[in-house]
């Protein structure tokens, strides 16, 4: 059997190609992003747990069904080290509708390095009330 060819060479990579597969409602590529142990995570806003890669993706599949989700992120905060990048943020949601709605999401993803590169093994996402804060956030490294 082949080996499998490295993805992504970065966890903001993998990051940037799960928000690209979920504007254009990619499940294909959604799912190659996710790592292949049957232990990943994901729980949707208001939404149970999901875990594992049937659950996930029948979850996704029901979501796209409407179309893409585009998502502005914002306020990345970043803990890594060498095999694993937590990344805690914001999505923006823009909704079209009478009236409009915007939504913020807090969101946190958790990348592991594998050997076919930087798989998604959590996504994370809750509402949040409010506005979303303005302030930036910063970029932290573990030792």
């Amino acid at each position: 059997m082949p080996r499998a060819k490295l993805m992504h060479g970065s966890a903001e990579e993998t990051e940037a190609a799960f928000y690209d597969a979920l504007g254009r409602a990619d499940i294909e590529a959604m799912m190659a992003l996710w790592a292949d142990d049957e232990d990943i995570v994901c729980v949707h806003p208001n939404s149970p747990r999901l875990v594992g890669h049937a659950a996930i993706r029948a979850a996704f599949e029901t979501l796209f069904e409407r179309g893409g989700v585009h998502i502005r992120t914002r306020q990345l905060h970043a803990t890594h080290n060498m095999s694993t990048s937590i990344h805690n943020l914001i999505e923006e949601i823009h909704q079209a509708g009478d009236p409009p709605q915007e939504m913020h999401i807090l969101t946190t993803n958790v990348y592991l390095k594998t050997p076919r590169g930087w798989c998604l093994v959590l996504h994370h996402a809750s509402v949040a009330p409010g506005a979303a804060p303005d302030e930036p956030m910063s970029t932290a490294m573990l030792h």
